[in-house]
């Protein structure tokens, strides 16, 4: 009952916070619930087996068995760390807003461990049924988070989210009822378990799109691109972030963009291989046009934040294009660029929030010589600054690394294209740096009646975790891809008949060592 834990706990504490009678203990109470959600989390270490390739830990019972429908949770090395990045980022999330969120507290936090329960299902969730409910789930909380406690054009925003990621939901509804249809007529039974929908065979015409396969691929695939976002389906996001309050930033960019990756790798490429093979070079194609066209839209943006929103676009595009070079190197890479986005765009919207705080602008050229003002602030803004640019030996290198090498060896036109957003990462994020930090003192740097302070104890406690993670992801990625490998091995080598293998044996010497990751480079053995 574990997963179910730390899946529902979120969702009692919730509750819990609507008992608090005063507003001046919501704050503290809900820190300590969630660092106890953190630290149950922090127990599968102990219960979680890195060297078996599939699911554990699994909890399987009938919950509409007319319709075939089961409450089916279960975790692998796939969805092991995402998990761990809900529980962590959400208490950093709540004591980074400990001052930025000051009415309407109570139904803030409430929100807020309703979201957790809706992300971390979502990772477990081995039904199709029930991964759609969590799914749709996180659309709630984030709704209000936005349209309640967001900027001036909060409906707006929240208005063209919410319809957004409903429209492509829905048609994922749709593909799902016709996989349980199907899996009746072939399988003799009405079923929504991955166990089950792995088996089918769904026809597959190349070259022509008015087929079963090819149209189911496409109406998952929409629903998770707008999740992702992926160009041109991304538009929703940048509003979204410049709105939304900063813990709201940090969860939708931390996690809630992964909820549409991580569906591209648990359904539509395993449920789906021939089409996905197929088309793949439409994913490869619009992954580095994302990459490309976010970095130079952010590039010429004047509001901070929403240069680190169109950044996130442009980041997501790796993970993608990775994912559909769908060999060893770019899945890894991939799923360690979730991690590696979550910590590191995590970063910059808390740091972003913490000098709107003080100043209540976000625009790049009312600030200059800000270095000197706020030293501190200065010196973690460029930590996180490189991680996101993909500076050696932070987090960001080694799976963008990764990456190009899976893309490189997927299709190397698309993997020199995708290079070029890495050095127009570079260019947008140290161009900011310099107008903001070390420019010409601005009028809010100059400002004698409002001087600017640098961080507190608590935005340093806030910062600590991730300026960590920043240099040990980067300098020990062994430590984190070593729980993952075996189910990814399991995955790519078995794609085309994928099975989702259930407390199987660990993969053999081979395969589990596919990949030995040092600390400055990626050494291919095994082969």
């Amino acid at each position: 009952m574990l997963l179910s834990l730390i899946t529902f706990l979120p969702l009692v504490f919730a509750l819990l916070i609507c008992l608090v009678p005063k507003d001046s203990w919501i704050r503290p109470v809900a820190l300590v619930l969630a660092l106890v959600e953190f630290a149950v989390s922090l127990y599968l270490f102990k219960v979680f087996d890195p060297a078996a390739p599939g699911v554990q830990l699994i909890e399987r019972m009938a919950w509409v068995p007319e319709a075939g429908i089961t409450y089916f949770m279960a975790i692998d090395g796939i969805s092991f760390w995402l998990v761990l990045l809900t529980t962590l980022l959400t208490p950093i999330a709540i004591l980074g807003s400990w001052t930025s969120i000051d009415n309407r507290i109570k139904g803030f936090h409430a929100a807020v461990f309703v979201l957790q329960t809706s992300m971390i299902g979502s990772f477990l969730a081995m039904d199709a049924i029930l991964f759609y409910v969590f799914f749709e789930l996180s659309l709630v909380p984030m709704y209000f988070m936005v349209g309640i406690w967001g900027g001036t054009r909060r409906i707006y925003a929240t208005m063209k989210f919410f319809i957004y990621t409903m429209a492509g939901s829905l048609m994922m509804l749709l593909a799902i009822i016709y996989l349980m249809f199907t899996a009746r007529d072939t399988l003799g039974m009405m079923t929504a378990s991955l166990l089950d929908l792995y088996t089918l065979k769904i026809p597959f015409v190349a070259g022509s799109f008015l087929n079963p396969q090819t149209l189911l691929f496409f109406a998952f695939s929409l629903a998770f691109a707008i999740k992702v976002p992926m160009f041109p389906v991304h538009t929703w996001l940048p509003d979204a972030h410049v709105e939304a309050p900063t813990p709201g930033s940090v969860i939708l960019a931390g996690v809630m963009l992964k909820m549409g990756s991580y569906g591209f790798l648990r359904f539509v490429l395993p449920l789906f291989p021939e089409a996905a093979e197929y088309y793949a070079w439409v994913f490869l194609f619009l992954g580095v046009v994302g990459i490309i066209y976010g970095a130079l839209v952010a590039m010429i943006q004047p509001d901070i934040k929403k240069l680190v929103a169109y950044s996130s676009v442009s980041h997501m595009g790796y993970v993608m294009i990775g994912l559909f070079a769908m060999n060893m190197y770019g899945v890894t890479g991939s799923v360690y660029q979730m991690l590696n986005h979550g910590v590191s765009t995590g970063a910059l919207f808390l740091l972003v929030g913490m000098i709107y705080e003080r100043t209540h602008s976000r625009e790049i050229s009312k600030y200059g010589g800000l270095a000197k003002a706020m030293p501190i602030y200065t010196i973690l803004f460029i930590i996180v600054t490189m991680s996101s640019i993909a500076v050696p030996m932070t987090n960001g290198f080694i799976g963008e690394f990764m990456i190009l090498m899976g893309t490189f060896e997927a299709s190397r036109p698309f993997a020199i294209a995708a290079v070029t957003g890495v050095v127009l990462g570079a260019v947008y994020m140290l161009w900011m740096v310099k107008r903001v930090f070390f420019g010409p003192e601005g009028e809010l740097v100059k400002d004698e009646h409002h001087p600017l302070h640098d961080l507190s104890v608590r935005e340093l406690v806030v910062m600590a975790p991730l300026i960590v993670l920043i240099f040990w992801m980067g300098l020990f990625p062994n430590h984190f891809l070593n729980y993952s490998k075996a189910s990814i091995a399991n995955f790519v080598e078995n794609r085309d008949n994928y099975r989702l293998v259930l407390d199987a044996p660990a993969t053999s010497e081979k395969s589990a060592a596919t990949f030995d990751v040092k600390s400055d480079s990626v050494a291919k053995a095994g082969q």
